[in-house]
């Protein structure tokens, strides 16, 4: 696993974590923005209006135009906007919420675009049914049949990497963590409720979307809305904590080791990406089987990155910032891919008046977690544990990007939790935990970050309950709807009798996700939406005229 999870680093690296990728993302939402006269502040009214359902319409379809929306809606609305506004936070600090928020604004456009081309160029399957979205216009618009069945192809994979595993993962955590419920049994449970909607096709999927969506929203936000009145004197410095290092990174700061520019930057573009999804190619796949016409329901997209990430993940940004526990450690259990064990001493104490003790400490640290040339060394050899406490005093163990305190180390092997004496194998930093658990004080990340959020104050315990269930909520929500999204994918390259294969797979892997690594499910999902972006991407530029053409003909509402 972990050589696996190294390769997908890899990728990684050359992909969303490149420079060109945030380029070509940002680069086409601007492009368009201007080319097409800023269509998402011009046409925002029109888009409230036609979604109100005033503009009627008789174009062939399966979905109002209201229930599109909501099903794309509750195919983005996942856990970025829980667990993957807290992860940016977590690793690029709070100026990486600017970086989400440039996304998404951009992304309104390349939205629309993507929306009404998938529209224009759908088409009515032998079962009656209708399907759209990118391969239909690279197909028909490109007249290049192989890219289309690529982008399918990629977009088969990405709804398991990225709609699928990283949902019913974060689930699984949180239920555990909140109700004890074992992880396999949330995966089973919830694994054969997504087989039964899944079976009944886009009308039941939009139908519970459309009842979904506003009940997890009541429940999200009214206890946002608590969160951030109890600490309504942190809105403000929350604010400017966000704006204040957008082109220096964040600095260091409690147990957060700092993040560079480069940093925040990545991982801003890459949560605004995966949360909203503008230019990824999948919520036009939803929205083409709307009545509306295919330039209203473009503008009627319009809505969607707004309400996802300038409404919802600046809803969660601000409790994480306002609370402060994106700075503090809990208790936690380590993860093997998350620690790592440094040779010689580390700390992150502090003076009485809030600065570090040893800055030069920090300084290392924060270039070494960055992966930047530092004078950190990971350590290799056998390191002695007594009665679960490590006896070396030349040791720094990192877990979660932080300098973990209270480590205790338990014996897997007993039937009760015993405290573990013995040695551990050390390599390059990695220990082999096949046979322990190892807890302590760490800072935390994704969705449990945003529990502990939550669980401050007046809310108390509850508050991570309510995280878990909203979790529940909005991720269960994005797994139904991008099975449609695989689906679609696999009746354009095999037809409607693969659609059956294709879904016991995607449920199969909906089970298995809720008990594999955190850490690896995130980096598939990182890789696979990158992948699916560039060939939709690079689509819609190469018809930019003729999107240009159905703008110009819009009316505004």
């Amino acid at each position: 696993m972990e050589k696996f999870n190294n390769f997908l680093l890899l990728l990684d690296a050359n992909l969303s974590g490149s420079w060109w990728f945030p380029a070509l993302l940002i680069g086409t939402g601007i492009f368009f923005t201007i080319y097409l006269g800023f269509p998402q502040f011009k046409y925002f009214r029109s888009a409230l209006k036609i979604v109100s359902g005033k503009n009627k319409s008789n174009e062939e379809g399966e979905t109002t135009g209201f229930q599109a929306l909501t099903t794309a809606m509750s195919g983005a609305v996942g856990t970025g906007n829980i667990g993957g506004v807290a992860l940016a936070i977590w690793t690029g600090g709070p100026a990486a919420i600017f970086w989400m928020w440039i996304t998404a604004i951009f992304g309104m456009t390349t939205k629309y675009v993507e929306v009404t081309l998938g529209h224009k160029y759908r088409t009515k399957l032998s079962d009656g049914s209708i399907s759209g979205g990118p391969m239909y216009y690279i197909e028909q618009g490109l007249n290049m049949k192989w890219v289309a069945i690529l982008f399918a192809f990629l977009m088969m994979i990405t709804a398991i990497g990225s709609g699928n595993m990283p949902q019913i993962n974060n689930i699984a955590l949180v239920m555990n963590t909140e109700f004890s419920v074992p992880k396999l049994f949330t995966g089973l449970f919830l694994g054969a409720l997504l087989w039964i909607i899944i079976i009944g096709g886009i009308k039941r999927i939009a139908s519970v979307a459309s009842k979904i969506i506003p009940i997890m929203g009541l429940i999200y936000f009214g206890g946002a809305l608590i969160i951030l009145a109890e600490n309504y004197q942190n809105i403000i410095p929350s604010f400017n904590a966000i704006f204040a290092q957008v082109f220096t990174g964040s600095a260091a700061v409690g147990g957060f080791l700092g993040a560079s520019f480069a940093m925040s930057l990545k991982y801003g573009v890459a949560r605004g990406l995966y949360s909203n999804e503008a230019g990824q190619g999948s919520s036009p796949i939803a929205h083409a089987s709307s009545k509306n016409k295919s330039i209203d329901q473009g503008v009627v997209s319009i809505l969607e990155p707004f309400i996802d990430t300038i409404v919802v993940c600046s809803v969660t940004a601000l409790v994480i910032l306002s609370s402060g526990v994106w700075t503090q450690k809990f208790d936690t259990s380590f993860s093997k891919t998350d620690m790592i064990v440094l040779e010689g001493i580390y700390s992150d104490e502090k003076n009485i008046d809030g600065s570090y003790i040893y800055p030069e400490h920090i300084s290392e640290l924060t270039k070494y977690v960055q992966n930047l040339e530092s004078n950190v060394k990971e350590y290799s050899g056998i390191l002695d544990i007594n009665n679960g406490i490590f006896n070396s005093e030349n040791i720094t163990i990192i877990h979660s990007r932080s300098i973990a305190e209270d480590v205790v180390v338990s014996n897997n092997s007993s039937s009760q939790s015993e405290l573990y004496s013995g040695t551990l194998t050390v390599l390059n930093g990695k220990v082999g935990m096949d046979d322990v658990t190892i807890k302590g004080k760490s800072l935390v990340s994704s969705a449990e970050l945003t529990a502990k959020a939550f669980s401050q104050g007046i809310l108390g315990q509850y508050g991570g309950k309510l995280v878990a269930i909203a979790l529940l909520l909005f991720a269960f929500s994005t797994a139904i709807t991008w099975c449609y999204y695989g689906d679609r994918s696999t009746a354009y390259i095999f037809g409607e009798k693969g659609v059956v294969w294709y879904r016991n797979f995607y449920v199969l892997c909906f089970i298995l996700a809720a008990v594999i690594d955190t850490t690896v499910v995130w980096n598939i999902a990182y890789v696979v939406v990158a992948l699916v972006s560039i060939p939709n991407l690079i689509a819609m530029f190469v018809l930019r005229k003729e999107m240009k053409l159905l703008s110009d003909d819009f009316k505004v509402k």
